[in-house]
């Protein structure tokens, strides 16, 4: 079993009732892929050990001891003339864990990283329904939390949902406990089942006055968990990120249509909210489908017609240039005068912008600076967004080091993550990072981004250096900009990734959202990790 390929248990059909394999190479390969494997058996009163080197066994299995337990463990370590890196991140093991004992409800799943003895232990015995809860964390609910499970044709389908007042969805699909992000036959089912329901439900209600739901309409707000567990998937590619089963789509229509319409009947005040909900959603789209015929009219989001005040770049490849948001029209004009006008393009922001997490689409489209964002990157938006449209391959936030340009980051990023997420998973958005001090002594001058290096710094020149310290962008003339933010060969730009959506999730909406006390203890909890805070 771990040193021959195909000889896992889901292959006699009988071991495994349901199993996320399809070739049964898992543990093979990383037995093959370790320096050392040590597998240990506990079973029938004895402890049982064999241990491995690159795939190949050191000796036969040997009986170590007598135990009343039951279980397996198995040690591997990483080969290091194999991986470039074999430093485990904790952060990615944890979220998975979690995620496992919320598909396995009753399960409890623990994590124990030794290298600074810091310990997680997993158990929630409401399973998916917990989940859909921890998913709402920091989001105003309007119902609790409705739960669905139905086995048809060995097809076992385990639903739960529940919408918050927001207008963004969080919907994650699974098979077999594993995540299928880019979804499949399940999710398709799902969507279908809730939108038929909706509309049906709408009309003989009389609250949808004529007007039809959009999938996209029952979604908004939405936090679903939909985890199936199929006996033989079939995933599109090795990586089981797609379900492509067609009969798995008809089990989750059937079951979501019939199981959800007996819910909203005997919660009749539950079904009226979340369809009334979906209604508003419509009508904030057809809001949204005006005002960017408006703005189109105006030639603002047409590719042809680049805002104003952006001084784009002469090269036209998209993967050579990038572009700079920058705070306030002071930085926006040294910018100007120091980049490399050749691939760097520069697009002064004045203030703060949209708060987008408190807003719909439609309000979105009339906010000035964010329509000036989107005519500028040039990728659209909503329904239109189009990765390939893209004219900036880096989108370069530049702020100032204080609060005001912390928070001016972070209402960008939460734009761009709510409309425009793929840039941020594509890895297309970074932040600038100018220096907070000019230090000089003689001829020496040296740009240090924090107390420590300058401390240094005036340790090794001693008294008499001079100190300067940038309280804004605009301070800079536009030489020491370019040298200091914006060289690539000088510069630190730090890129914004989103491994785990779900704590990404989390963030934003407890920063931008309106429940006051998470933000508040999160303030709390990490007030002493901040070393200047200007008042």
């Amino acid at each position: 079993m771990l040193t021959k390929l195909h000889a896992g248990g889901k292959f006699d059909k009988s071991t495994y009732k349901v199993s996320g394999g399809l070739h049964g190479v898992g543990v093979s390969v990383t037995n093959a892929l370790s320096e050392k494997l040590r597998v240990e058996v506990r079973r029938d009163g004895k402890i049982w050990m064999q241990e491995f080197e690159r795939g190949n066994p050191v000796a036969d299995v040997i009986v170590t001891g007598e135990t009343k337990e039951t279980g397996t463990t198995i040690s591997f370590y990483p080969d290091n003339e194999i991986f470039e890196t074999l430093d485990f991140s904790f952060e990615i093991l944890e979220s998975r864990l979690r995620e496992l004992a919320f598909l396995n409800k009753g399960v409890r799943i623990s994590i124990h990283d030794e290298r600074n003895e810091k310990k997680e232990e997993f158990y929630f015995n409401g399973g998916i329904k917990d989940f859909v809860v921890y998913l709402n964390t920091g989001k105003t609910i309007i119902h609790p939390p409705i739960c669905l499970v139905k086995e048809q044709d060995q097809v076992v389908v385990e639903i739960a949902m529940q919408y918050n007042d927001g207008y963004t969805d969080s919907i994650l699909s699974f098979v077999n406990n594993i995540p299928t992000h880019e979804g499949g036959t399940h999710l398709s089912g799902f969507k279908t089942a809730i939108t038929r329901l909706f509309n049906q439900y709408g009309e003989k209600n009389k609250i949808l006055d004529e007007l039809k739901l959009s999938s996209e309409d029952c979604w908004e707000g939405l936090t679903a968990i939909i985890s199936v567990k199929v006996p033989n998937p079939q995933f599109e590619g090795q990586t089981k990120t797609k379900l492509g089963n067609s009969s798995v789509k008809g089990i989750v229509d059937s079951v979501v249509f019939s199981e959800l319409s007996t819910f909203f009947g005997e919660n009749p005040s539950i079904a009226k909210l979340i369809v009334g909900k979906s209604l508003d959603a419509l009508k904030a789209r057809e809001a949204a489908r005006k005002a960017r015929e408006l703005t189109r009219r105006k030639s603002v989001l047409e590719g042809s017609s680049l805002p104003g005040k952006l001084a784009d770049c002469s090269n036209k490849d998209p993967a050579k240039c990038e572009i700079y948001l920058v705070e306030g029209d002071s930085a926006g004009g040294s910018a100007k005068s120091g980049r490399s006008r050749d691939f760097q393009a520069i697009l002064p922001l004045r203030g703060k912008v949209l708060n987008v997490e408190k807003s719909r689409l439609h309000k979105i489209l009339v906010n000035n600076e964010i329509v000036t964002i989107i005519s500028a990157l040039g990728c659209g938006i909503g329904e239109e967004f189009s990765v390939e449209k893209l004219r900036y391959h880096k989108i370069i936030l530049m702020t100032d080091a204080d609060v005001d340009g912390h928070h001016i980051s972070c209402l960008l990023l939460t734009f761009l993550y709510r409309y425009m997420k793929p840039l941020i998973e594509g890895g297309f958005v970074y932040l600038a990072m100018p220096p907070l001090f000019r230090l000089q002594k003689g001829k020496t001058v040296e740009y240090v981004y924090d107390d420590a290096h300058k401390n240094i710094f005036l340790k090794e020149h001693g008294e008499g250096s001079l100190v300067q310290r940038y309280k804004g962008l605009g301070e800079m003339n536009p030489s020491q900009l370019w040298e200091t933010t914006m060289d690539p060969a000088t510069r630190q730009l730090k890129k914004i990734t989103a491994e785990d959506a779900i704590a990404a999730d989390q963030t934003f909406s407890m920063l931008m959202g309106d429940e006051v006390d998470l933000r508040k203890e999160f303030i709390q909890q990490h007030a002493h990790e901040v070393d200047e805070l200007d008042i």
